[in-house]
């Protein structure tokens, strides 16, 4: 039997939580889901597997709740300059292009062609303008694009 005491914390990130529009969207749908989670787990009474779900509903709410408190919505316009929110195409050492979008963590997706705010990638290109360089991983990329 699992109890909220059984399931740890989901972590959160020390950073600020810094989202876009479509970020902050993500977050209140996951608490929305959360709630709606919590509620269910609620109504289905003392049942052994339902402690599960009501273990796991509560870390969620939770954490999803602390998320939402500290999100800090950015929106930026273009300036020319890799920022937060924007996308960066890149030219590897072997002259492959790459298309980043970034975003804040909870929005982050490399599968998907968005990298956290946070992230080295990230970290390395914010600012660049086009024609600038980078190391990122030790290899130099060049910013070719910037949206």
């Amino acid at each position: 039997e699992a109890t909220a005491a059984d399931l740890p914390d989901r972590p959160i990130s020390p950073h600020p939580n810094l989202v876009t529009p479509a970020g902050l969207a993500l977050i209140e749908a996951a608490l929305a889901s959360a709630r709606a989670a919590y509620s269910a787990a609620q109504a289905q009474g003392d049942i052994e597997a339902d402690r599960t779900a009501m273990a796991r509903a509560t870390r969620d709410l939770r954490y999803w709740s602390a998320r939402r408190a500290t999100a800090q919505l950015v929106e930026t316009e273009a300036d020319g300059r890799v920022r937060f929110g924007g996308s960066v195409t890149i030219a590897r050492e072997d002259g492959r292009p790459q298309t980043w979008r970034i975003t804040g963590e909870d929005e982050a997706d490399p599968a998907a062609g968005s990298v956290s705010h946070v992230s080295p990638l990230a970290v390395a290109l914010m600012g660049k303008q086009v024609g600038d360089e980078a190391v990122v991983a030790g290899r130099t990329v060049e910013v070719v694009a910037v949206d």
